[in-house]
């Protein structure tokens, strides 16, 4: 273990912390993030669950695609199991945000761009996609072409994860996220949605921070996650 000549802290195995705080500074939240931590810290703890769930079923995938990033706040814990990841977000002030956080300081594997999916597909293809708290803001619309550029991303045999709140849960919603939410979904129509583009669906409840196989209807969230995507003739 590399260690400074002069131990400062009172546990020597401390030091290290010490000196990367020093050397590197502290981790800044975003906006969306400190929001959350202002607002209900607790919520921190089940979104990170949430991409720890999606670095678990993505791992080993080369090139991975999150949509609507955000602040870029979770991008890392997919990280730790995958190649690369490519976020990205229609917030172009929020993006540079992320991008001025890092201080220039680009972490190897994680790029950054401004684009919207219900306009267009990306110009490359992913070999796995996730998006998170995304296609409950996608209005009803708006979402067949969301989902048909999101396919239009992914290569054949490709794995997609959307995670989004129950339509069950939405009495207990804040007020805040209420406003926003205007395309939640069920299981059922979750599911429906899914599977008019892939193959295959697994579908999963979460309970704070429990990622479970329980009763739908008593679940806060919904992981859905599709396998293979159909080709657009079917």
């Amino acid at each position: 273990m590399l260690m400074s000549a002069q131990v400062e802290t009172k546990e020597p195995q401390n030091q290290f912390q010490i000196e990367s705080y020093r050397s590197k500074g502290a981790v800044q939240l975003g906006p969306w993030t400190s929001h959350i931590w202002r607002d209900d810290p607790r919520h921190l703890g089940f979104l990170l669950a949430r991409y720890k769930f999606c670095a678990k079923v993505l791992a080993g995938r080369k090139n991975v695609l999150e949509v609507g990033c955000g602040d870029a706040f979770g991008i890392s814990v997919v990280k730790q199991t995958v190649l690369s990841i490519h976020g990205i977000d229609l917030e172009p002030l929020v993006l540079q945000d992320a991008r001025d956080r890092k201080n220039g300081e680009e972490q190897e594997g994680i790029t950054l761009s401004v684009h919207d999916m219900t306009k267009a597909a990306m110009s490359e293809e992913f070999d796995a996609a996730y998006s998170l708290d995304v296609i409950e803001h996608i209005p009803l619309s708006d979402e067949p072409l969301f989902m048909e550029h999101l396919c239009a991303s992914l290569n054949p045999h490709s794995i997609c994860i959307l995670g989004t709140p129950n339509i069950t849960a939405s009495a207990y919603a804040s007020r805040f996220a209420a406003e926003g939410h205007i395309n939640l979904k069920s299981a059922e129509t979750l599911s429906k949605l899914m599977l008019s583009f892939f193959h295959h669906c697994l579908l999963f409840s979460m309970n704070d921070e429990v990622v479970h196989t329980g009763f739908y209807p008593m679940a806060h969230y919904l992981l859905a996650v599709g396998i293979e995507k159909k080709e657009r003739h079917e």
